[in-house]
């Protein structure tokens, strides 16, 4: 299947008008330790603009202040707070860990405390750092069968196993299996590809503007500020976020030689409304 605008225009529905903030999903974004800060700053404005109805980022405490200086919209916390983060948890509908999270012992000691406190109802989605301590035996438990998975190549070779020569898409496929059976992964290369159990989405939009730091910061936290909201079937939600974050990309392209992931937050809001009223 190709993804593309059609499926947009599926996903993003217009909003009702008896609802509020909590109608739209809480979501809680953990990562942007030292010397990462920019990262969770860059998926956090993602979600908001996604239009996500409460984001919560735990990070470090002296990125704090640059997160609100650019996205005073979000709600923030030290990381290393444990029962504010335990709370927090419990408290989100959708979960993102791992841009700018690093592999520090702190960084280990969070991403343990979220896998051992996500509920099944909750939606889990993991990239960047966090990727590569999944790859890490005494991490591999999975409470929640609501994971996405968003690794580019080499996190995908470090987390399966398949050298990137390797990363057919039928290997893809039986890597998959050691993880719960409705998991999804967004296979990030030059040709993207979305995969669930028997389903697969491919990209025909994006190209080498996007090959820039923080352009997978800002798709996780697309994808987290989508599943918040459109939650009926994930695999087409995320496909729709995929799209989307290319989509932008291109249009922006036309006029810059370097598409930056801020100026794709940055436009997300007008496209959804465009989509919204198809």
């Amino acid at each position: 299947m190709i993804i593309n605008e059609h499926l947009v225009k599926k996903v993003i529905t217009k909003r009702v008008s008896h609802s509020y903030k909590g109608t739209y999903g809480h979501v809680l974004l953990i990562g942007g330790f030292y010397p990462y800060g920019g990262a969770i700053i860059m998926s956090a404005l993602a979600t908001v603009n996604s239009g996500a109805g409460l984001v919560t980022v735990a990070t470090e405490r002296d990125n704090i202040a640059a997160l609100h200086s650019h996205l005073p919209e979000a709600m923030a916390f030290d990381a290393v707070d444990t029962e504010l983060l335990q709370t927090s948890i419990e408290q989100a509908d959708v979960i993102l860990i791992g841009p700018g999270l690093g592999k520090s012992f702190k960084a280990q000691k969070v991403f343990k405390t979220v896998l051992d406190k996500v509920a099944k109802r909750q939606i889990l989605i993991v990239d960047g750092s966090a990727l590569n301590l999944l790859a890490l035996p005494n991490f591999r438990q999975f409470k929640t069968p609501n994971l996405i998975l968003t690794p580019h190549q080499k996190e995908w070779e470090r987390l399966s196993g398949i050298p990137i020569a390797k990363q057919t898409l039928p290997n893809t496929r039986k890597a998959l299996q050691a993880f719960p059976a409705s998991t999804i992964l967004v296979a990030k290369s030059h040709q993207t590809k979305v995969i669930q159990g028997k389903r697969i989405g491919e990209l025909t939009v994006g190209g080498p503007y996007q090959a820039t730091g923080g352009m997978g910061d800002t798709l996780c936290g697309m994808i987290a500020g989508f599943v918040a909201q459109f939650s009926d079937n994930l695999f087409d939600t995320v496909a729709a976020a995929t799209y989307l974050h290319s989509a932008i990309a291109d249009k922006l392209s036309a006029d810059a030689y370097v598409v930056l992931p801020t100026s794709i937050s940055a436009d997300i809001p007008r496209v959804m409304k465009k989509y919204s009223e198809l």
